[in-house]
């Protein structure tokens, strides 16, 4: 829109609505003459500015001058212009005017009529505008004309501010957006990954590909990345599950040296991020550890459960053990009642996992009055800590001597051999294990295969050998790993129960070969149980 040039008494009154510096300046231009439409928007755009904050601001919305400007602009709205008429939209609701009154639609019926000649800064400026009010007529008009002028679109700050503002509300916009943001990736400054990041993680949009670009160019950007940077960063990663090894060695390479600073909502947030990611920086974990230790008195339980419950996953014990199991102990013992049954079935199972389940905690989650809380659940939350549960029944049979109960009832422990379950999810190991397996032993009878048992955990395959090392018959001998035996014999002198467990790479750290925490109980629960295992690990090498 050209703008036309102003001389005399309107460039006058315009410079007096520029180098305004209180509304009541603006309100008495009201009342003179030479006032036209465009200049009525810009006093207007202007008062909204000044009177933003101000304790006199709602007496503004019921004066009689305001409304003047408001007649006025009205009178030939057409002729206001196109940047004037976007502050103007912007500048009404923050006036007090109700979005559904007759001002607002005006302006927006005429910026309607606009939208097609309007440039691109502009439709970004309306969709950051109208992104809270979603049920204005005009935001789905200005999203629709963005999306089909996205090769127009310039300047990373434009991409970004629209992908966090208004991505959410346009799906095949932030497609082209992610289109363009991986165009623009290269002229990404932190801050900007920092928020594109945030954006695809709360939309949860795992783009790999703008993600990858995005980790490639963060790891070129200087050092000190800032603790905001840091931190939204790590949230991001771990929402979109997305794993980079370079990005997550330096997110807590950096972050460690700031752990002090942070509040311990953050620091069990960025606890859990990690765990969720499968990436265990000891150093990090040692020091989230000691600020544990050190801010005691400040941290809720759940903050310390937290805290505890991704040590476990990543399967760590820390060097001060004794000394942070002690402050846990004490912590939960007076507050325990602060945790819901999930929550508690979630730390009960994290220290069976660290090897720190003392009987209390066994008995008040064992006892029929919590887990039937449990049992006719059959929300996926519920069936996660039914079979927590069941692990920790486990380990109180099998590893804290002196427990006498109570325990989960035998019905509740539903272990049954079931080949044929599950089939068309077997991941490819599990499938070549069962095309392998039957030809090895020498027949199918002689292997008890995929075997759901008592203890909660699932075996590939079992086998049982006699002195010799020889496979016999796994279905003549008892099975008290199972709900329901089949055999009745038991094993033979010499004779050694074998257990095939496969693991795959989820159940891995992602920095190396340990176990994870689950793993790692499941193993030990099936050696206590009698079992030889032979375990077979998921090779990265593979095809």
């Amino acid at each position: 829109q050209v703008q036309p040039r102003e001389e005399g008494p309107e460039q006058q009154l315009r410079e007096l609505i520029q180098g305004a510096t209180d509304p009541q300046e603006l309100l008495q231009l009201s009342r003179g003459h030479g006032l036209n439409s465009n200049l009525a928007g810009m006093a207007i755009a202007r008062l909204a500015r000044l009177a933003h904050g101000r304790p006199d601001a709602p007496a503004i919305h019921g004066d009689p001058r305001l409304l003047q400007l408001l007649h006025v602009l009205d009178g030939q709205i057409s002729q206001v212009w196109n940047t004037t008429l976007v502050q103007v939209l912007r500048a009404l609701p923050a006036l007090g005017l109700p979005r559904a009154g007759r001002q607002v639609r005006s302006v927006e019926q005429e910026v309607l009529w606009r939208l097609r000649r309007l440039p691109l800064r502009q439709l970004v400026q309306l969709a950051e505008h109208l992104a809270g009010h979603r049920d204005s007529p005009l935001l789905p008009e200005v999203l629709r004309k963005l999306e089909l002028r996205w090769t127009e679109l310039e300047g990373t700050r434009t991409v970004v501010t629209l992908m966090a503002k208004v991505g959410h509300l346009a799906p095949a916009l932030m497609e082209r957006l992610e289109d363009k943001a991986l165009e623009l990736a290269e002229q990404l400054d932190v801050d900007e990954i920092r928020r594109m990041a945030l954006a695809l993680a709360l939309q949860q949009r795992r783009c790999v590909p703008l993600l990858r670009a995005l980790s490639y160019h963060l790891l070129q950007k200087p050092p000190e990345l800032g603790l905001p940077v840091l931190t939204d960063l790590l949230f991001a990663y771990s929402k979109l599950n997305f794993q980079q090894p370079q990005v997550l060695h330096r997110l807590s390479l950096e972050l460690q040296p700031h752990l002090g600073a942070l509040t311990p909502a953050q620091v069990s947030r960025c606890a859990r991020s990690f765990a969720a990611l499968r990436w265990l920086s000891r150093p990090l974990a040692e020091g989230i550890a000691q600020y544990s230790l050190d801010n005691t008195q400040d941290m809720s339980v759940v903050h310390l459960c937290g805290i505890v419950v991704s040590f476990a996953h990543l399967n760590f014990q820390p060097s001060s053990s004794e000394e942070f199991f002690s402050m846990l102990h004490e912590q939960l013992q007076e507050r325990v009642q602060q945790l819901d049954p999930h929550m508690l079935t979630d730390v009960v199972w994290s220290l069976c996992v660290l090897q720190q389940a003392r009987p209390p905690y066994l008995r008040q989650v064992l006892t029929p009055e919590f887990h039937t809380r449990l049992r006719g659940d059959t929300s996926p939350r519920a069936q996660s800590s039914w079979l927590k549960l069941v692990h920790i029944n486990t380990t109180a049979r099998l590893e804290v001597p002196g427990y006498q109960g109570p325990f989960l009832p035998p019905e509740a422990l539903q272990g049954d051999g079931d080949g044929d379950k599950d089939k068309d999810k077997a991941t490819p190991l599990q499938r070549g294990l069962r095309e392998a397996l039957p030809g090895a032993l020498g027949g199918h009878d002689l292997g008890r295969y995929n075997v759901r048992t008592v203890f909660g955990w699932d075996i590939d395959a079992e086998v049982v050998l006699d002195s010799d090392s020889k496979p016999l018959p796994v279905g003549d001998f008892t099975a008290p790993h199972l709900s329901r035996s089949e055999g009745t014999k038991p094993l033979p002198p010499g004779a050694k129960r074998v257990a095939l467990v496969r693991w795959e790479f989820p159940q891995f750290s992602s920095r190396g070969r340990e176990l994870l925490g689950r793993g790692a109980l499941a193993r030990r629960h099936l050696r206590r149980a009698g079992f030889l295992l032979v375990e077979v690990s998921w090779d990265p090498r593979a095809p």
